[in-house]
């Protein structure tokens, strides 16, 4: 008996030939990387690929070092970027039990707009 399987845009469909119905459904999540993204933006905006890459590292850039001196970026309806302190902790090595320190650092956090969380729901 021979399988047939197709992929859509999200999903993956496989089922034997001479079943009328799908057999099984996997649903896929695809994870956009750099040039994708970048391709994504240069056909929403009507830049070139190398147009929307400079702007993409711009954006990369002027964010990593607003964030490095500790500044808040919001933007409207898309989110906010902020840093915030995680305080020293004691923790635990997974493998040996043995009780470890896990010092303070600054993490980056990113709080959803509205108007991003609406369109994803």
């Amino acid at each position: 008996m021979l399988w047939n399987l197709v992929n859509t845009k999200n999903r993956l469909y496989l089922w034997k030939e001479d079943w009328e119905t799908y057999f099984l459904t996997l649903k896929i999540n695809f994870i956009m990387n750099k040039a994708q993204l970048i391709e994504a933006i240069a056909g929403e905006s009507g830049l070139t690929k190398a147009d929307a890459k400079k702007a993409l590292d711009g954006f990369i850039k002027v964010t990593g070092d607003a964030l490095k001196k500790g500044d808040r970026i919001a933007l409207v309806g898309f989110g906010s970027f902020s840093v915030s302190e995680r305080s020293a902790r004691t923790g635990r090595n997974p493998q040996t039990g043995k009780e470890i320190q896990i010092p303070a650092k600054k993490v980056v956090k990113f709080k959803a707009g509205s108007d991003l969380t609406d369109a994803v729901n």
